[in-house]
Parts: structure tokens; C-alpha cells; sequence
């Protein structure tokens, strides 16, 4: 057998072992924890409801049901993967955002829940906004622009990004979920000129210092792509032409809204909009109280 690839057989028996879902659960559970999996039985759970097709309760309604062995050898070739390091979202390729699902492939950064505090946030700027025009520079999965496009059905929606193959999963996001109030562009914002005015901006850039690259988690720097991690310099470069380009994107009194990073990346974003002559600027906290976004105002 080789090594990190998984059997799921019982020591000492002679005969095959039959595999109920509660066996399946309980055995997984363990199993990734002693491969240093963090929330192991919720992944076990997650790898049995999309390879039963089911919901999470009904694993547990149904636990005497068997397996399988085609679905025994799918999930082996998933744990063998996970116990890996692949990130479960590429492995099931999906992940959710929003409360809705998205499809995700290593082309595209997985959606974080701590990236929903940028609707949260342009769902109030816009409330008294009839009509609105949103730009979303960096949209990899389309995550972002989809869950506005559903929240606000009037909106017109311009989603960028450089990278031709995120756009590809966004688009292929978009008619998953039935909307068609957005315009995706494969632009570089660094050498492109954007010709549209928008009542919101809207951003996740690449924040992750060049430096820190080597520190973050395996399933992170070995999965996900690099080009929406990192600028490959400290972190602050899409930040310094977003304020560049601001007056000219941004209608008068229009938000740009961007997700920061953790510790002192705030206050040196801050300072860079301090800087370009931005008077109105204020963070936001997510549920863990961290500074997890900031918001400009165009005055």
C-alpha cells in the first residue's frame, strides 16, 4: 500500500466488512483526526452527504444503510486526497458562501464565511440606491458579484479578474444559480484603463505579503492559487492602485469596500488612503471583533 492511501478493511478478518453510514461516520471521524484533520467528523459528514447525494440529517435517519463498494472506493480516493493536504472544497468541488453553494477548482480561491461581512456591508450602502452599478475587481469564483446579483435582482454588475480560467468558474457559477445581470472582463487593473462609473467597488484582493507566503497552512499555499493570495510584494500594491483609480471608477459619494488582512494590515491600508486624500475611511469588524474590512467613501 502506498503511503497516505487508505483501506477500509477490519484487522484479522477473513471475510469483507460491510460498511453502514454510522460505521463509515465513526470511522472517519477518527481516522482524519489522527491524520491531524481539524473538524474531522464534520469532514466525514460532508464527504458522505455528496457522495450519498443526501442532506446531513438524513445520514443520521438512514445510519444503518450499506455502502456501496463503488461509493466505498470514490470516498477512499477523497480521504487518500484530504489526508494530503487538498483542500475539501477542491476535492467535492464546491463550497458555499452566502448560504449557497459555488463551484471552486484550484483556478479559484475558496470563498471564506469571513468574507461575507463585503455583502453584509454593500447590502447597506446601496439600501436607498435605485438601480446600482457594482464592481467587483477580483471576483475569482464570481462568489461575490453572484450573492449581490441575487440580493439586489436590479443591479448591473461588472465582475473583473486577469485570470481567464476564474472567469471560467464564475461563469460556470452563473448559470448554476440563474442570473444574468452580470459582465465579466479578463482585465489587469495595472494596465488597463476600467470605463465604467460604479456606486460600489468591491474587493478581495491578493493581501498575503510575498514573505508570508512560506508560513501559511500546506492546504493553502500548495492548493490554492497563488496570483489571488499574494501580490507577490507586501500585500499593499492592489490597495495603492484602487485608491489610485477611485475618482475615476466611482460615482460621487460611492463606496469602495475591500477585505484587509490580520494584525497591522489595516492600519498600513488605512494609511495609504490617508495618504491619497481620503477623508471618510472606516473598518469594520467580523464576528471574531478582528478589523476584516475597510470602507472609503468617494467625497
Amino acid at each position: 500500500m502506498r503511503p497516505n492511501q487508505i483501506t477500509l478493511q477490519v484487522k484479522n478478518s477473513k471475510i469483507d466488512k460491510v460498511w453502514r453510514i454510522i460505521d463509515l461516520i465513526n470511522w472517519g471521524e477518527k481516522y482524519l483526526k489522527e491524520k491531524s484533520i481539524e473538524n474531522s467528523r464534520v469532514e466525514i459528514e460532508l464527504f458522505l452527504q455528496h457522495l450519498l447525494n443526501c442532506k446531513r440529517i438524513d445520514l443520521y435517519l438512514q445510519f444503518e444503510t450499506i455502502v456501496e463498494p463503488e461509493s466505498l472506493a470514490v470516498l477512499r480516493k477523497w480521504i487518500t486526497r484530504r489526508i494530503n493536504n487538498e483542500p475539501i472544497q477542491y476535492i467535492l468541488g464546491s463550497s458555499e458562501f452566502y448560504g449557497r453553494p459555488f463551484i471552486v477548482n484550484k483556478n479559484v480561491l475558496i470563498p471564506r464565511p469571513e468574507t461575507e461581512i463585503l455583502i453584509d456591508i454593500s447590502l447597506e450602502e446601496l439600501k436607498n440606491v435605485n438601480n446600482p452599478t457594482i464592481l467587483d475587481i477580483g471576483t475569482g469564483s464570481g462568489c461575490i458579484a453572484i450573492t449581490i446579483a441575487l440580493e439586489i435582482p436590479l443591479s448591473t454588475i461588472i465582475a473583473i479578474d486577469i485570470d481567464e480560467r476564474a472567469i471560467a468558474v464564475a461563469k460556470n457559477n452563473i448559470e448554476v444559480h440563474g442570473v444574468e445581470n452580470i459582465e465579466f472582463v479578463v482585465a489587469d487593473i495595472f494596465h488597463e484603463k476600467i470605463n465604467k462609473k460604479a456606486d460600489v467597488l468591491i474587493s478581495n484582493p491578493p493581501y498575503i505579503a510575498k514573505k508570508e507566503v512560506p508560513d501559511l497552512m500546506k492546504d493553502v499555499k500548495n492548493y490554492e492559487p497563488l496570483i489571488a493570495l499574494t501580490d507577490n510584494n507586501d500585500g499593499l500594491m492592489f490597495y495603492r492602485k484602487i485608491a489610485e483609480i477611485i475618482p475615476s471608477i466611482l460615482k460621487e459619494n460611492g463606496a469602495a469596500i475591500m477585505e484587509v488582512g490580520i494584525e497591522d494590515h489595516p492600519g498600513r491600508v488605512e494609511n495609504i488612503f490617508r495618504e491619497e486624500g481620503f477623508g471618510e475611511i472606516k473598518t469594520k469588524l467580523d464576528l471574531n471583533k478582528d478589523k476584516r474590512a475597510i470602507v472609503i467613501k468617494n467625497k
